[in-house]
């Protein structure tokens, strides 16, 4: 099919025109005689709609199970009422799923820890993904979080297909078939209808043979989304009349390396293809999120000139794609397009205001498993002697972080107490999970009883514990890249500065315990995302030190971390699985679980703090309005007025 025209508009409308009846019947068919009749015949046309949802993480119903109340801008019950309408505005309409599906809430861990899916048991959330009426649907990485037998068992429960083109067995055999032809009966604008043949193939990033290792080595293999499309995409060209990726993957502008994360513009450019449905990065396309780069269209929805949508994360949006189809007498051709990620909720003045209603068919599917989930995380299991919050990370304000490192030494000391190890000096990094991708994602937990709720939420990924050996050397470079998270400042610049670059993960940001530092953020990030040098000769880490003496940079330290960093999640410099000494086979949580169990205190010593920079500079960050009332542990910071997205803006003073 060939692509649509660049300079097509943004949207399109149907034109008016006579239909084929009014033409025949009316007397200007004997005017115009048979040889006109036939040529209006051979030009059919038909509005096709493509929907998506992507990286729903298991948020099925609108509720937050960490804090025991409704979410409105979650669920797949909110989405599937944008799903009824967006099908009853087009009815050639097709429902898609990406991936990052059945991993990322408390009600995904409560099934795949307890549950189980035992008995051929259907999961639920395919329960409610049959009941919707899904075509088709792909694999995203955290599919693989619970192992392989668990996600089999799961997929089993699914009416529709999956297809993965760059995943398959170590044996070479089909993990899930690499594409699928759908064939549909589809009516045109005049009421007649089409036989279409639907290709549907799928892509998932191949670094999930690094962020579950544990799970996949020797079982699975994963290849490059790029070179798993041009060898799919011409056969199955030749077989279908529209062809739709599915590609949990997000949107990166650099030149195309190998088995490259975030590879969606490379596919689009993949010669045949008519639509990409993108997902991975939690971000909203057509949106501003990426505007202005190169080959990316995010007024009209496009990448290279082909449809694209990204529907956000937990159910927030649904993608929508139209393409209007017109038959040359030979194939059909998408001429015109349009793209919209229709949303669940607005904010308003820091409010947020619903724009579609729960499905109570949705809710009904679940509703057994949803009160299951809820008795299990109301599991006491300590308590807090200070307040626990993540509302300063950034400034270096991070009890949430002490608690976790404090937990991760705790369970690894006594595992490396018998191994050539244990002489070496013992560290823990750990990252900043909830720290502000929505205005709620916070921890926020007041001293008393703690449940099982709350280390859920204090850490949210089924993470394993796993430890390294590093160097000195190659633990500042960990450090370097953690702090590319942190804009370049203008130490001359005395206006309110903005402090984090909000396109690095907060779960890339790493504080390292049992050293100290500090950072200089005058300087430039020596790294990339990619975990690629920009600026060889830049250093934003200063005065690293363990006990209180600057550290050799072949000095050997182990570092207890999960296995995601350990295994190069990240792409940070030098992890790459090969220093790990330690592969536990318990959880991160698991570890802080115990540690809180115990009764154990926290050390409250702040790993890092700014450099200073010679004079008075202001850099500016947003957080929670609830951290307002936290003021007082984060001296030199200030309030300074929510924002238009609900957020707090906070100043601080670098001095």
């Amino acid at each position: 099919m060939r692509r649509p025209s660049p300079d097509r508009p943004a949207s399109f409308t149907r034109l008016p025109r006579v239909s084929r009846r009014e033409l025949l019947t009316g007397a200007g068919a004997l005017a115009i005689g048979v040889g006109l009749s036939r040529s209006v015949r051979a030009a059919p046309r038909l509005h096709l709609r493509l929907l998506e949802t992507s990286d729903l993480h298991m948020f099925v119903l609108d509720w937050d199970y960490y804090h025991e109340k409704p979410d409105p801008t979650v669920g797949l019950n909110k989405v599937a009422s944008l799903i009824e309408a967006a099908r009853a505005e087009a009815p050639n309409a097709l429902l898609f799923d990406n991936g990052d599906l059945i991993q990322g809430s408390l009600f995904g861990d409560f099934l795949a820890r307890e549950e189980g899916l035992a008995n051929g048991r259907v999961h639920p959330v395919f329960a409610v993904m049959n009941k919707l009426r899904y075509d088709a649907a792909t694999l995203g990485n955290h599919e693989f979080n619970f192992g392989l037998d668990f996600l089999e068992r799961a997929l089993a429960g699914a009416a529709f297909p999956y297809v993965s083109a760059n995943i398959e067995r170590a044996d070479g055999r089909e993990f899930a078939p690499p594409f699928r032809i759908l064939e549909r009966r589809l009516v045109d604008e005049d009421g007649l209808a089409h036989s279409l043949r639907i290709g549907v193939i799928g892509f998932a990033p191949p670094q999930i043979m690094m962020w579950d290792k544990a799970h996949l080595e020797g079982r699975l293999r994963c290849g490059d989304i790029i070179a798993s499309a041009r060898r799919h995409a011409p056969a199955l060209r030749e077989k279908c009349d529209v062809l739709v990726t599915l590609c949990h993957a997000g949107i990166n502008t650099r030149p195309a390396a190998e088995n490259e994360e975030n590879a969606a513009l490379q596919l689009a450019a993949v010669p045949g293809i008519d639509a990409v449905m993108m997902g991975h990065s939690h971000r909203v396309f057509p949106g501003p999120d990426y505007a202005g780069l190169e080959g990316v269209d995010a007024e009209r929805g496009a990448l290279a000139g082909v449809p694209a949508v990204m529907p956000g994360f937990w159910g927030s949006h649904l993608g929508v794609v139209d393409l209007s189809l017109a038959h040359d007498g030979a194939r059909w051709i998408v001429d015109r397009f349009a793209v919209e990620a229709r949303p669940i909720y607005r904010r308003e003045s820091g409010r947020v205001v619903a724009l579609a209603p729960a499905d109570p068919a949705v809710e009904k599917i679940v509703s057994i498993e949803h009160e299951a989930t809820k008795s299990w995380v109301d599991q006491p299991i300590g308590r807090l002697q200070a307040p626990l919050h993540s509302f300063f990370v950034w400034i270096g304000v991070d009890p949430v972080a002490a608690l976790v490192n404090a937990a991760q030494l705790a369970y690894a000391r006594p595992l490396l107490a018998a191994t050539p190890y244990a002489e070496l000096p013992l560290l823990s990094a750990a990252a900043a999970f909830r720290a502000g991708h929505t205005p709620e994602a916070y921890i926020d937990l007041a001293p008393g009883p703690i449940a099982l709720r709350d280390v859920a939420d204090i850490y949210p990924y089924p993470n394993t514990l796993a430890a390294l050996r590093v160097t000195g050397a190659g633990l500042r470079e960990w450090l370097e890249h953690s702090a590319r998270i942190f804009e370049r400042i203008d130490p001359a610049d005395e206006r309110p500065q903005p402090l984090i670059n909000r396109r690095t993960p907060s779960y890339n940001f790493d504080v390292i315990a049992g050293v100290t530092y500090k950072i200089d953020v005058s300087k430039p990030a020596r790294y990339d995302a990619s975990g690629k040098p920009i600026e060889p000769d830049a250093s934003r880490i200063v005065d690293l030190r363990y006990l209180d003496r600057e550290i050799d940079p072949a000095q050997e330290f182990v570092v207890v971390t999960n296995n995601y960093r350990a295994d190069g999640g990240g792409k940070f410099p030098g992890l790459d699985g090969r220093g790990v000494v330690l592969r536990a086979p318990d959880s991160n949580r698991d570890a802080i679980e115990r540690f809180l169990r115990a009764g154990e205190a926290v050390a409250t010593e702040r790993p890092w703090s700014f450099a200073p920079l010679g004079r008075r500079v202001t850099v500016a960050f947003d957080s929670s309005p609830s951290a307002a009332r936290r003021l007082a542990d984060a001296p030199g910071l200030r309030a300074a007025g929510l924002e238009n997205a609900g957020y707090l803006r906070f100043e601080y003073d670098l001095t």
